[in-house]
């Protein structure tokens, strides 16, 4: 077991990685802002950082600066989405352990976790590995069908690979067309849907479910409070409305209580 630090200003970023890490035996503390990550490292002195490159007031850099003042051999994984090849570089020389890139399979995630405590806690000056892309654990035929409805990205990619991790099937759309034909296909046994998106709100894709015979259960998330939605979405049997950046443990205990109501 080894104890983690991962240090990202999405909220939501921070819980998937506590909860994969801790689901193989880890401590995992989360921080969102580079101050309040150096803090928790000075304190809990971690075995690896999980460093978000692009984070307001404090970037990445600068925190990985503060961290090699204090330990000049602490392992160092540095997360990025669209860093620059200057960045990456100036990141390299302060000697990071490894890179990996936003949006990889949770799986590549925990292999390089496993690879970087396999070697010496020594900082590397090679260039960093590539990370092999590959697909998550097929979930078992008879388990609970999830779709993921959200017109962003990286909401969908979030919330799927956290439901898949835990076993579940999911699919996902990034608007309510989309998202009807994938029904047409196979009714889910739980969606998650998204309030606001455009050409199809959340509460109307609801009703067109409801009206083809969908009896499971609906998750919503929104980024604000529309009383009027909110009822509407709660008078078509939601489970639960929950708020953006979305609490992952009540999602999946959401999607747990949707799933034991839709069973037959």
């Amino acid at each position: 077991m080894a104890t983690i630090l991962v240090v990202d200003d999405e909220r939501m970023i921070c819980d998937l990685l506590r909860s994969t890490f801790c689901a193989h035996g880890h401590e995992v503390f989360t921080a969102t802002s580079g101050r309040e990550g150096m803090e928790i490292f000075r304190n809990r002195k971690p075995r690896f950082t999980l460093l978000d490159l692009n984070m307001p007031e404090m970037d990445g850099i600068e925190v990985l600066q503060q961290i090699r003042a204090i330990d000049p051999h602490a392992g160092v994984i540095m997360l990025t989405g669209g860093a620059t090849d200057t960045l990456e570089m100036r990141a390299r020389g302060l000697g990071v352990t490894d890179f990996l890139r936003k949006g990889a399979p949770l799986e590549a995630l925990v292999r390089t976790m496993d690879r970087a405590m396999q070697r010496p806690l020594k900082v590397t000056e090679a260039p960093a590995t590539a990370m092999a892309v590959s697909e998550a654990p097929a979930a078992a035929p008879d388990a609970p069908s999830i779709l993921v409805v959200d017109d962003e990205p990286q909401i969908r990619r979030m919330i799927s690979q956290f439901l898949t991790g835990r076993g579940y099937r999911v699919r996902v759309a990034q608007d309510g067309v989309t998202a009807l034909a994938l029904g047409a296909e196979e009714m889910p046994q739980f969606v998650i849907v998204d309030m606001y998106m455009p050409g199809m709100n959340g509460l109307e894709l609801t009703r067109q479910l409801r009206a083809k015979q969908y009896e499971g259960g609906v998750l919503a998330l929104t980024g604000s409070r529309d009383e009027e939605l909110l009822q509407g979405m709660l008078d078509l049997g939601s489970v639960d409305v929950m708020g953006k950046p979305v609490d992952l443990e009540r999602l999946e205990l959401a999607v747990q209580v949707g799933c034991i109501l839709a069973a037959p």
